[in-house]
């Protein structure tokens, strides 16, 4: 009894004119009602299942909820079925599509991210800091101005905003990041935000987020900490796409690309212009974002955005209590004495936080020229990982 008719500014279809005929009730935002010349019911949210429950209770006749675009990307399709309800769907062309077609560009390697609002906000700047190509659909307090407000002091991006796509006031405005931030938009819809300086790979088989990478821990040949230990570092560290990691005192960055490789934005820190040029030239080796600044922790950490997991590879307490303050969800650190993993312990816990040490050896098989076998052991590493005991 209930149909979904998704409408892009085009001649509706025949069957969907039919089932907008035969409605005992039309319901949809009233501007889209409005441009179909539609005098019916505007509901929205938890107010259209609320209608929609009265009058199905009484068995008034059919029903059509008119929405923009495709009603499954994103869309109302998803509230119907969560409430136990099965429509008929008649979907027109998404905002998204409508978007790269309008900007010239394919998608097929572009992230889609639709925030619930203000509150997702950072992440949806960490997806356009690590990912080249992303399509925003635009929420209150996560839009155009916002999104390049995080990004410009760290992340150059072009943004192309649509807003009122096959309307009579469509707009599609090439903007910069400054411009973004002051300009006046009405009602934009989509915002892509593009990696100008990024070039296409190879053609892959999988849209947007691509598959994680099929080797980590990887066998830097210059690497302060074996494999075994960046393995897990990496998995309390846990760094995902959405993700901000911040690399204090990165070194020559194995961790930083490691997480960048695993979908994570990255920042990372460090002072000594030497392991900064090798950092540079493993960010270009594998073709990773990596936002690096060069300074002293703690002042340089500063300015940067909160974190959602950190990194402590060099500094002192000073370094770990300034990264704790900034309540990242996970916090771990490689301390190079048995005796600082007390001190270390009791300052996280001053902080909130719930720590956890542990000491890895990693000992590499060798091969002797008489065909023998031996084990060399690596100097023990001391890890503590920790999370907060209440989550920010």
């Amino acid at each position: 009894m209930i149909t979904v008719v998704g409408w892009d500014g085009s001649a509706l279809s025949t069957r969907a004119v039919n089932r907008l005929h035969e409605a005992a009730l039309v319901v949809g935002p009233q501007p889209l009602l409005a441009r179909l010349g539609l005098a019916a019911p505007t509901t929205a949210g938890d107010e259209l299942l609320d209608t929609l429950d009265h009058h199905l209770e009484h068995g008034e006749g059919p029903v059509v909820v008119v929405v923009e675009g495709d009603p499954g990307f994103f869309g109302v399709v998803r509230t119907l079925r969560d409430h136990g309800l099965a429509p008929d769907v008649l979907p027109a062309t998404s905002l998204v599509t409508r978007a790269f077609a309008r900007a010239g560009l394919n998608w097929e390697d572009a992230l889609v991210v639709a925030p619930a609002g203000a509150h997702q906000l950072d992440r949806v700047v960490n997806a356009c800091r690590a990912h080249p190509k992303v399509a925003l659909l635009v929420a209150p307090g996560a839009g155009p101005a916002e999104v390049a407000r995080e990004l410009a002091p760290t992340t150059p991006r072009a943004l192309i905003v649509c807003e009122d796509l096959g309307g009579p006031d469509e707009r599609v405005t090439h903007s910069r990041m400054g411009e973004a931030t002051t300009r006046p938009w009405k009602d934009p819809q989509v915002v892509l935000v593009v990696d100008p300086l990024h070039r296409g790979g190879e053609r892959g088989w999988l849209a947007g987020a691509q598959p994680g990478p099929a080797e980590w821990a990887l066998p830097f040949p210059d690497a302060v900490m074996p494999a075994e230990v960046r393995a897990y570092v990496l998995a309390k560290l846990g760094p995902r796409l959405g993700d901000l990691v911040w690399d204090v005192g990165a070194g020559s960055g194995e961790i930083a690309v490691e997480c960048a490789r695993l979908g994570a934005a990255v920042m990372a820190v460090e002072r000594d212009d030497e392991a900064c040029a090798r950092l540079r030239a493993r960010v270009l080796e594998h073709g990773v974002k990596v936002a690096l600044t060069r300074g002293q922790a703690p002042p340089a950490l500063e300015p940067l955005p909160d974190p959602d997991a950190v990194f402590v590879g060099g500094g002192g307490l000073d370094v770990i209590a300034a990264c704790a303050t900034r309540r990242p969800r996970r916090l771990v650190c490689v301390l190079r004495t048995v005796e600082q993993v007390p001190v270390v312990l009791d300052l996280l816990r001053e902080h909130g936080y719930r720590a956890e040490g542990t000491q890895i050896l990693a000992s590499e098989l060798t091969i002797q020229p008489a065909g023998s076998h031996t084990l060399t052991s690596a100097d023990p590493v001391l890890v503590v990982h920790a999370t907060p005991v209440h989550k920010r």
